[in-house]
């Protein structure tokens, strides 16, 4: 027995070793950290309540007011079989917004309205937002103009020819490695590592033309928040507080998640906010950028922004699913535009029944055969099954 100890010992030891040396001799340092917070919390990758591990910049509310609510508010309960898919992927917030006003909420494992959760890549959707921003406060002169002006080495080689409207289009034709399952892939470096700039500019490799193929990438939108923070001057989240986060009066101050202390925001991900205040983007965008009365966002920037850009798809088929960073799809022939986030996020449009669901979970559920994610069904199933006729 104390033989088969002593080998096991060892052979831990022989791991150990092995594994710092590939993290050293690769130069992937951030896996450490991706180590320490992820398996040896008995994890087996990111969490949504975990920004406090990253360092963070401050979203102000500087002008909180509630939702309305509608005279029907939790007047009805989610059916039984839409709770249980709900409870299976640990849902914790459920909001719906119908005709403007708050008309259910809905928490489980002890979340609230003020709980805080990271918006993984919904944070896309409010960085392509801050492109019209920028584009209206003159910072930027047009979509049209090109990466290297923000990033002077884009003009050695082929990524001249990259533009921010094919950043947030995720048309830029940069092959960055988006396989979520490798720890020395792309999303990883991002979202662990400590230099994002570095690991954003690092990719290279041609894999189309820029502003033809449509293919979602994250290295896309951290390539645009640098971008925008060079052009206007002001950090991403300052950015934001101003022209989004104020106006739009939401309730509660918001993180952004950063590389590192006094660093740059992930710009395709990490919004660390609750479902009420995410949903405000939602009807700014059902109103085509107009909040109570008040025209924030150029109405043709939104309606670009919620049309398939102007490409193909992998599979050489016209592109039906993006455009200026919000996901595009049909649902029981209800035209339907959102924000998603890696691990079941969603702020889900649906103009013609006037909702906006907001929906935030701790896990994804494994793709079907639809091209947009089961939760989105799911979630106007349940808004339409209680309030359809409200």
């Amino acid at each position: 027995m104390k033989k088969i100890f002593t080998y096991i010992g060892i052979s831990i030891l022989a791991v150990f070793i092995l594994l710092n040396g590939v993290i050293i001799f690769s130069g992937r340092l951030y896996l450490y950290k991706a180590l320490a917070t992820t398996y040896m919390k008995g994890k087996g990758g990111p969490s949504a309540t975990e920004y406090q591990i990253f360092e963070n910049r401050k979203i102000t509310a500087a002008d909180p007011q509630p939702w309305p609510k509608s005279s029907h508010y939790n007047s009805k309960t989610l059916p039984e079989y839409l709770e249980k898919l709900m409870r299976e992927v640990d849902s914790h917030a459920f909001v719906i917004i119908k005709n403007d006003t708050l008309i259910h909420e809905q928490y489980w494992d002890n979340f609230s309205d003020t709980s805080h959760t990271n918006s993984f890549s919904m944070a896309k959707s409010y960085t392509g937002a801050l492109l019209g921003f920028a584009l209206q406060d003159g910072f930027i002169k047009n979509l049209h103009e090109p990466v290297s002006n923000y990033i002077p080495e884009f003009k050695n080689d082929w990524r001249s020819k990259i533009t921010l409207e094919h950043l947030v289009t995720m048309t830029s034709g940069i092959g960055f490695d988006e396989n979520y399952a490798n720890p020395f892939s792309y999303p990883a470096e991002g979202y662990y590592g400590s230099d994002l700039l570095k690991a954003s500019t690092n990719y290279k490799n041609k894999e189309s033309e820029p502003g033809t193929v449509y293919k979602y990438l994250s290295g896309n939108t951290a390539l645009l928040g640098y971008c925008l923070a060079k052009a206007t001057g002001k950090s991403l989240a300052e950015y934001l507080s101003k022209k989004l986060w104020t106006p739009l009066n939401c309730e509660h101050d918001a993180y952004w998640s950063l590389d590192k202390k006094d660093g740059l925001e992930k710009a395709f991900c990490c919004i660390n906010s609750n479902a009420k205040d995410f949903a405000r983007m939602g009807k700014l965008y059902m109103h085509l950028g107009n909040w109570n009365g008040k025209q924030l966002l150029d109405s043709n920037f939104i309606r670009s922004s919620i049309a398939p850009f102007n490409c193909i798809e992998e599979d050489c088929t016209p592109n039906h699913t993006y455009g200026y960073s919000w996901w595009l799809t049909e649902y029981k022939g209800l035209t339907v535009f959102y924000m998603r986030g890696m691990l079941g996020q969603y702020v889900i449009c649906v103009p013609e029944k006037k909702l906006v669901i907001s929906k935030l979970a701790r896990k994804r559920r494994i793709p079907g055969k639809t091209h947009y994610p089961l939760d989105v069904g799911y979630c106007i199933d349940a808004a339409l099954s209680m309030y359809g006729d409200n």
